[in-house]
């Protein structure tokens, strides 16, 4: 066996490979890069996945980021349990040939209770008193305690919300050095968020995702460093390339004109979404919404009325599905994937002031669908830093504080993905250390698994 290290530097492409990149770059010259054709949807879960266990949505069951759970009514996103997901993962097929083989999976998702030797993964504390602190989950636990005190805890507020940086992604690099110096395992898996946060933020043609690829590299500069010196070969690869939007499409306030909607108001009059007294709802997940349809009399009227709003490319019925790889039970009974230029929201109120109160903070897990908004800080709030300390302060002396601090605004974001790109260069990468796995033409999302076997075996 060969040591092998993957690093998934989550937006990268072939396109941004290159004089902002030396790191990557110097590994591609000396292997290979070629395009990595995605898995629809193109999003973190469904990716990473489709990568680990060799098969599509339809079989391990990740149709997203997240879905209707049918037998709770309740839609989840960033579920974490190893459990949700069916298939053969590469670490149990490569024990399976070689006992003596060990993996260290580093923040790639479905990383609770899993069968690899090592694990990592953000896990807050919400202690009763509506608090969420930064921690994370490890396997085993002692390992949670060792990098809390050598690195600090994992720094939660900088991993997603509008204070992302370059901080998440170097804690992570940096307790991937230590676990391949101190635990020595034969597959390290390297997940790297950085470049996602400005993508979507600003688009991938602003001036400023220069610096952001500087910093990224430098990261993988570190980790590359430390394989190097291990004698590992070197995967690097991406999950999707971020295209430029302009066009937040609204598909859940569609749904609710038609009449589909249901909703529940609770204090103050917020609107709180009740998907299974639904006619209809969407799970928006980026450029891919999942339509649940509970009222099927209607299937075909609300397949039509979605194909006719502006920046919906097409919308899957159930024989596209099964061409796509989306024919499971969780996937959403018609799914629309937007034109490149555009991306859905979740936003189902028709008046801001009866969103519900979470709407307005980082809440990836209460909101019925991902939310790129939360990237931002509201422009409306003229000192936002000294709104945020004063919400502190407050939550320090014992009162319950909203973090209200999040726009409504969905024409801010500027990137998205979920679609296969339409140029390969601005698609995913492959990148090898390796000149003899370096094939050219596109690799399709499901070999990954195989070739990652290929350089730890072959």
């Amino acid at each position: 066996m060969r040591k092998t290290v993957v690093l998934d530097v989550v937006g990268l492409s072939p396109s941004m490979v290159g004089d902002h990149t030396p790191n990557l770059k110097r590994l591609a010259d000396q292997g290979g890069m070629r395009p990595l054709h995605t898995v629809t949807p193109a999003v973190t879960c469904a990716s990473q996945v489709t990568y680990l266990t060799g098969t599509l949505p339809s079989e391990h069951g990740a149709v997203g980021n997240g879905w209707f759970f049918k037998d709770l009514s309740e839609i989840w996103f960033w579920r974490q349990s190893n459990k949700l997901i069916k298939g053969e993962w590469v670490w149990e097929t490569a024990k399976a040939r070689d006992k003596t083989f060990t993996c260290a999976n580093m923040f790639w998702w479905y990383n609770m209770y899993l069968s690899a030797d090592i694990g990592v993964t953000p896990r807050p504390m919400y202690p009763a008193d509506g608090r969420k602190l930064p921690d994370c989950y490890a396997k085993p636990e002692s390992l949670r305690v060792e990098l809390t005190k050598k690195f600090g805890r994992f720094p939660l507020f900088r991993f997603w919300g509008p204070a992302t940086d370059i901080s998440s992604s170097q804690w992570i690099g940096d307790t991937s050095v230590h676990v391949m110096a101190t635990r020595d395992p034969t597959l390290t898996l390297v997940y790297l968020p950085h470049l996602d946060y400005n993508l979507q933020r600003l688009g991938p043609n602003h001036p400023d995702i220069a610096a952001d690829l500087l910093e990224i590299d430098g990261v993988c500069g570190q980790v590359i460093k430390q394989a190097e010196a291990d004698g590992a070969r070197i995967i690097v690869l991406s999950e999707y390339g971020i295209t430029p939007v302009n066009r937040p499409i609204h598909i859940n306030r569609v749904l609710r004109a038609a009449d589909l909607i249901q909703v529940r108001e609770e204090e103050h009059d917020r609107e709180i979404l009740d998907p299974g007294a639904s006619g209809a709802f969407a799970v928006a997940d980026h450029q891919i919404a999942h339509i649940y349809v509970n009222d099927s009399s209607r299937l075909e009227e609300i397949k039509v009325l979605i194909e006719a709003q502006p920046g919906v490319e097409m919308v899957l019925g159930a024989a596209d599905k099964a061409a796509h790889g989306l024919d499971h039970d969780r996937a959403g009974d018609l799914i629309a994937i937007s034109d490149a230029d555009s991306w859905f929201t979740y936003y189902y109120w028709l008046d801001d002031a009866k969103c519900p109160d979470f709407a307005r903070t980082v809440e990836i897990h209460r909101k019925p669908g991902y939310d790129p908004v939360e990237l931002f800080m509201d422009p409306a709030i003229a000192l936002p830093k000294v709104a945020i300390v004063w919400r502190l302060i407050k939550k320090t002396l014992g009162f319950r504080t909203l973090m209200d601090v999040i726009p409504l605004d969905a024409t801010l974001v500027k990137g998205s993905h979920g679609r296969p790109t339409d140029n390969d260069q601005d698609g995913a990468v492959f990148i090898t250390s390796e000149p003899d796995f370096a094939e050219q033409g596109p690799l399709a999302p499901t070999a990954v698994k195989d070739m990652i076997l290929r350089h730890v075996f072959d």
